[in-house]
């Protein structure tokens, strides 16, 4: 009885490390989309992308993109979905996403001599069907404040 439950445990591991092992390029080339997407929906809006998919030297989380508006460095989260189809994709950019993006922004902007006050954190929201629709929310959070402090011009911006 144990052996055929170890049987039947490992074969269901290996079929769940074969479907993930199918859907991981998926998603990978689902999220570069929305990269792609958000990168040129900045620039059109004047921001300089002076870096894609920035991995600082300690090895925290990667940050998708970052960018330059004026004297503000800003730090980009870009989240992406096929469709909305359940809880805004904003939703996860979660205390621990957005402690790693911290960490990879005070490294980032220590080696750039930008001084933290001139650092801000944007979420693009991409949803690509039906039609691809994007939503930007600046200033959507700062590790210095509750997030219920945000600033009046953080609006949603759509495209």
């Amino acid at each position: 009885m144990r052996d055929s439950l170890i049987r039947v445990l490992s074969l269901l591991d290996a079929l769940r490390q074969g479907l993930f092992a199918r859907r991981a390029p998926e998603d990978k080339a689902l999220g570069a989309r929305g990269e792609d997407l958000a990168h040129r929906f900045l620039q059109k809006r004047g921001y300089t992308i002076v870096a894609r998919n920035y991995r600082p030297p300690n090895g925290h989380r990667e940050v998708d993109l970052i960018a330059r508006h004026g004297r503000t460095l800003v730090i980009v989260e870009v989240k992406t979905r096929r469709r909305e189809e359940f809880l805004p994709a904003e939703r996860a950019v979660d205390p621990a996403k957005r402690h790693n993006l911290t960490r990879a922004a005070m490294s980032y902007a220590r080696r750039a001599h930008i001084p933290w006050e001139f650092v801000r954190f944007d979420i693009v929201t991409v949803v690509l069907e039906p039609q691809p629709r994007l939503r930007h929310t600046p200033d959507a959070f700062h590790p210095d404040r509750r997030e219920r402090a945000r600033p009046l011009y953080a609006v949603e911006v759509e495209d």
